[in-house]
């Protein structure tokens, strides 16, 4: 299907019309033999409630963005290389159905179909892009992977101390390296994880001590280096990225309950 559609006007066109349904804010997405598979909306959740997205396949890549109400358009681009990103089926609850993990180095996330059968779908057409993209680079499955980012509405007190409980006043944080939902008081340290961003993020105290312990051994075997130690103690609960689940959204959460996601065949469809 891949190679059938990769040189047609009809994905050169449905690549176009994504790029335009992103407008400015978007990357460009055309590339000689990259074709579009597929799109959809899912549920995504996020930290503070689940939200809807727009996702597309690639045989390459998954985009994904943020919806514009009552209009085709999006925002709030993001662009996972396929070869990076490996999938975990979810167990099925009373409360959520039709759930999967997305999970690369740098992020990961939990979604949700509304059926099924559309999760099977969105499943094995990713797995099998993932496979061909690792046979052609020739690297192998990605190991490493970020926690995903246990939700606020999960916890009423700080999953480390168990003892501090959030209000209005007394804010949720989340560790970089676990994903714990915790108070400001057992997440003072920060930690340098190079496989997430250039500066020292935010962390719990158990995983600081585990971190701060594993680099010092590093160093003693002579395998680390005395940089990725760099941290601040006490540094202010409002200067790191605690919100970026929000700012994806821009504002978008309150989606009426009246619109039908997948009333359209627009939504879930697998391009052939």
């Amino acid at each position: 299907m891949v190679d059938y559609l990769a040189n047609t006007e009809i994905n050169s066109q449905r690549i176009a019309a994504v790029e335009s349904c992103f407008g400015a804010s978007g990357q460009p997405l055309a590339l000689p033999g990259r074709v579009l598979l597929g799109e959809g909306v899912l549920t995504k959740e996020c930290r503070k409630k689940a939200k809807p997205r727009i996702f597309f396949l690639f045989n390459d890549i998954l985009v994904y963005g943020s919806i514009v109400l009552n209009k085709r358009k999006y925002r709030s681009q993001h662009i996972i290389p396929l070869e990076e990103v490996t999938l975990e089926p979810l167990p099925e609850t009373l409360q959520a159905k039709n759930r999967w993990m997305i999970k690369t180095a740098k992020k990961s996330f939990v979604v949700s179909a509304a059926s099924t059968t559309e999760r099977q779908e969105w499943i094995s057409h990713i797995e099998e892009c993932v496979r061909r993209q690792l046979l052609a680079t020739g690297r192998p499955p990605s190991t490493e992977h970020a926690a995903p980012w246990i939700p606020d509405k999960a916890t009423d007190i700080c999953m480390r101390c168990t003892q501090t409980r959030f209000s209005a006043i007394t804010r949720r944080h989340h560790c970089r390296k676990c994903g714990f939902v915790v108070c400001a008081e057992c997440s003072r340290e920060r930690f340098l994880l190079p496989r997430l961003s250039p500066k020292p993020l935010r962390v719990c105290s158990l995983c600081y001590r585990e971190l701060a312990a594993q680099k010092q051994e590093e160093e003693e075997q002579g395998t680390g280096s005395p940089r990725q130690l760099a941290h601040l103690v006490g540094a202010s609960s409002g200067d790191d990225d605690d919100s970026d689940e929000d700012k994806e959204g821009g504002g978008d959460g309150d989606w009426p309950g009246q619109v039908k996601f997948y009333a359209s065949n627009i939504w879930s469809s697998f391009h052939s």
